[in-house]
């Protein structure tokens, strides 16, 4: 995992040995550095990590819902052009579980960014990633990202 994030290998919950650095770790440390830089406008490092697959899918924290790498991949463009820089922050990845050939992650992305030329201002996104293994080589195939209501409990 990336310094920022608060899982390690070890806390790799499945039927794999936890705490063994393989493809998985490598796969989840690289997504999370990408998440950072679509924050600083590029996009291209975090669509670099998703499979070219129409079965790929996106339920957005902007709202697009999109199938199929094409339209996923056009609304990264799209979500990119929208950050116009950030000073920090990082990715907390809350659970990450493996089993075969299917992995996930839960958690947030945090830290100050501009938005559309505003001004920097914290983002919190609640975010969990399916990873799918082809070959050796683990992929996204599905994000599911949200700004984290507030909890009712306490309304």
């Amino acid at each position: 995992m990336t310094a920022n994030s608060t899982a390690s290998a070890g806390a790799v919950a499945g039927d794999r040995t936890a705490g063994a650095e393989d493809g998985l770790d490598r796969a989840i440390r690289r997504v999370d550095e990408a998440v950072m830089t679509i924050r600083s406008g590029d996009p291209q490092p975090y669509i670099d990590c998703w499979a070219d697959d129409p079965d790929v899918t996106l339920f957005g924290a902007w709202g697009p819902i999109e199938l199929g790498y094409p339209a996923v991949t056009g609304t990264f463009h799209w979500v990119g052009s929208r950050f116009t820089g950030h000073s920090g922050g990082g990715v907390e990845n809350t659970v990450v579980y493996a089993s075969g050939d299917l992995a996930y992650t839960v958690g947030f992305e945090r830290g100050p960014v501009s938005v559309d030329g505003g001004p920097e201002r914290d983002m919190v996104i609640r975010v969990t990633h399916i990873y799918r293994r082809f070959g050796e080589k683990w992929m996204l195939v599905h994000r599911h990202a949200d700004f984290p209501p507030a909890d009712q409990r306490r309304a």
